[in-house]
């Protein structure tokens, strides 16, 4: 793996984000898998491994560095020990514009978190973007509606602490959305639940579009390489 300092990469806060889903062809090696992972782990890496239910994805992989080197390098790894990327969200770690004034103890877990939770298996990833056509354009809100929005969907949310943990991702001018939004519960129809539930805030019921969602289970990777 690339040292931080070896020509790094790196947000000027914050860390880059990239979600690998994968499919292991025929001749994948397990022991290079966890390889991979394990040394990139060693480097700073965080790597959540999850176990995919569904066809779209076997595995996956949410990776977090301060350096978009080591990221690329690990994706690198685990293309030659035989996994197929079948899809992939890049972002960065944020804190929302909306946020401001926030405490510092509240903010650095944004920016800086540590995962997976611990006593929250249950995952799912989705991107989203917020609208802007003739139905509804977020883009041409004032701040202060933009604002009051979001801290009613805000408040919805918190209605899940300690059941749910959300990290939210910044992916404009990265990915194809705005936002990857990645969701660690302690059961799964928490999950269900807390998307359910905050879909009827009009940020977005009104203004939010949705990509593709990913489910599965949080594994450690010893158990995840083996578990296919």
């Amino acid at each position: 793996m690339a040292s931080r300092n070896d020509n790094a990469v790196s947000p000027t806060v914050g860390l880059g984000v990239v979600h690998l889903f994968c499919k292991p062809r025929p001749d994948w090696n397990r022991s290079r898998v966890l390889e991979a992972a394990e040394a990139a782990q060693r480097e700073g890496v965080q790597v959540v491994g999850v176990a995919l239910l569904g066809h779209k994805a076997d595995l996956a992989f949410m990776t977090l560095s301060r350096d978009l080197r080591q990221l690329r390098t690990l994706q690198t790894e685990l293309q030659h020990a035989g996994l197929d990327v079948v899809d992939s969200y890049v972002s960065i770690t944020e804190v929302s514009e909306y946020a401001a004034g926030m405490p510092e103890r509240m903010l650095r877990p944004r920016l800086y978190p540590e995962l997976p939770p611990e006593g929250k298996p249950a995952f799912c990833f989705y991107p989203m973007s917020k609208r802007r056509d003739t139905t509804g354009n977020w883009y041409t809100l004032h701040y202060v509606k933009r604002e009051q929005l979001m801290r009613e969907h805000g408040a919805s949310g918190r209605r899940f602490a300690g059941r749910v943990v959300q990290i939210i991702t910044g992916s404009t001018g990265l990915d194809d959305y705005e936002w990857g939004v990645s969701l660690f519960a302690t059961t799964p129809d928490t999950l269900k639940e807390v998307v359910y539930t905050m879909r009827f805030d009009e940020a977005s019921a009104v203004y939010a579009e949705f990509g593709p969602f990913y489910t599965g289970i949080v594994t450690p990777l010893d158990s995840l390489v083996h578990t296919l």
